[in-house]
């Protein structure tokens, strides 16, 4: 056994069983755990360089937006998931919502409006990377300009002379925002927000979370209740999270990344022009980001090849888009452009699968407490009969192998009498069975299962 492979145990060896449980389920399941990912990550790194370069873009004033496309089970919303805590630890603030029939980007019974609720309520920081983190991120605004005015003045909190300069500081954010487009309402709520912290009044807190979340449905509500007469819509909502990525510059995180997931959503609507009227709106969204209209905001959509290529009813279907979009001359199977809006996921090599297969291997035992039994022959041996299926190389994908090689090592725990040559010489695993596997462990297999 190698250092690099010994070290790889020893670090899987170490993962929490809250941690290795999560994963392990998740992964089993088919969809992708919010924890623990840094302990099964392997290749992708091109795509993760290119995507963190523009995270280094988005810190600095810029912006950005990248489809990432890949094949059902392919490793979409993995990466997004491996970019998010990558930069929640760069102190970015985070939201993401997966589409449906319910949330798209744009709609006529407010399902635009659905999706801006549900990547409020997804807003994520490292302190909290469950989500939910809206009402910490204004409480902290305000405590770390009190702190920079203390440590700026000399001035103790009891003095009145604090207070004001407290307040000037906030104001001077709140200034700032307010020259954005909405900027106005925004700062007004910002200011109320404020008030209410400075005399501890959690009922007017809360009413001014509920608009930034976007849950007042008429204009009279929010007018009695907050004394505006304006509310987050389906037609405004975007607009709201550039404002917000400034804000949250400005109380001192580095940006603001939105995560959209399930594209698919949008291409299997049936209505032709309402599926028009969600490409227009990314339209918007790419151009704002590539023209300087936005800043500190970076977005990050995911789809399949259909969804996005297909030239009537996916992305490419609008013209706009898909002019801007499509690949160019040179662009091909292994040598993808990678600084391109839109990010081809190719298929992980059994190299970087045996990498993987070997931490879960490593992950299972230590949440089970056994000594590993599955050698790196057995791996070697799995990861040749799920790549040598006809058409593998095309159709086999990572969500596949994993799903497939957690039960193997399920089913090697809860029967210690089998091995896993036996079961991957069994009848049952025939449909992926090559030369590899030899006839006497078919046989070995049968004899425990009578």
């Amino acid at each position: 056994m190698t250092t690099e492979n010994q070290d790889n145990r020893n670090y899987n060896r170490k993962v929490p069983r809250r941690i290795a449980q999560t994963v392990l389920n998740s992964l089993k399941g088919g969809v992708v755990p919010r924890v623990g990912l840094p302990y099964v990550t392997v290749g992708r790194k091109s795509e993760i360089e290119a995507l963190l370069h523009d995270v280094d873009i988005i810190s600095e004033g810029g912006a950005s937006f990248r489809f990432i496309v890949g094949r059902y089970g392919s490793g979409k919303s993995f990466l997004l998931q491996t970019i998010r805590n990558y930069v929640m630890d760069r102190n970015f603030i985070v939201v993401d919502a997966d589409l449906s029939p319910e949330r798209r980007l744009q709609g006529t019974r407010g399902q635009g409006l659905a999706t801006y609720r549900e990547l409020i309520r997804n807003l994520s920081t490292k302190t909290r990377p469950e989500g939910g983190a809206l009402t910490l991120v204004l409480d902290r605004w305000i405590n770390n300009v009190r702190t920079e005015t203390a440590v700026r003045t000399g001035l103790e909190p009891e003095d009145p002379l604090f207070r004001e300069k407290v307040r000037e500081d906030i104001y001077e954010v709140i200034r700032s925002v307010s020259d954005l487009v909405h900027g106005f309402d925004f700062a007004r709520l910002l200011s109320l927000y404020y008030q209410a912290f400075a005399e501890n009044d959690d009922e007017t807190k809360a009413k001014v979370t509920k608009w930034f979340r976007g849950e007042y449905r008429t204009r009279t509500e929010a007018r009695e209740e907050l004394g505006v007469s304006v509310i987050i819509t389906d037609d405004d909502w975007y607009d709201y999270l550039k404002l917000f990525a400034f804000f949250f510059r400005q109380a001192g995180y580095s940006g603001m990344l939105i995560l959209i997931d399930e594209l698919v959503n949008i291409y299997k609507i049936p209505n032709s022009i309402t599926r028009q009227n969600n490409y227009e709106k990314i339209l918007t969204m790419y151009n704002d980001t590539l023209q300087g209209k936005a800043q500190y905001l970076g977005i990050l959509m995911s789809g399949t090849p259909q969804c996005i290529e297909d030239t009537r009813r996916g992305v490419y279907s609008y013209e706009a888009l898909r002019s801007r979009l499509s690949e160019g001359k040179f662009s091909r199977e292994g040598a993808r452009d990678l600084l391109a809006p839109v990010i081809r996921l190719e298929p992980l090599s059994g190299e970087e699968m045996f990498v993987l297969t070997e931490k879960l291997a490593d992950m299972h035992a230590g949440l089970y407490g056994y000594e590993r039994r599955v050698t790196d022959d057995d791996l070697e041996l799995f990861i040749r009969i799920e790549y040598g299926r006809i058409g593998a190389d095309q159709k086999i994908t990572p969500r596949e192998v994993i799903r497939d090689f957690i039960e193997l090592l399920d089913i090697l725990y809860q029967r210690p009498s089998l091995t896993a040559e036996a079961l991957l010489g069994s009848d049952e695993f025939s449909y992926a069975k090559s030369d590899a596997v030899s006839d006497d462990a078919g046989e070995e297999f049968a004899e425990f299962t009578i």
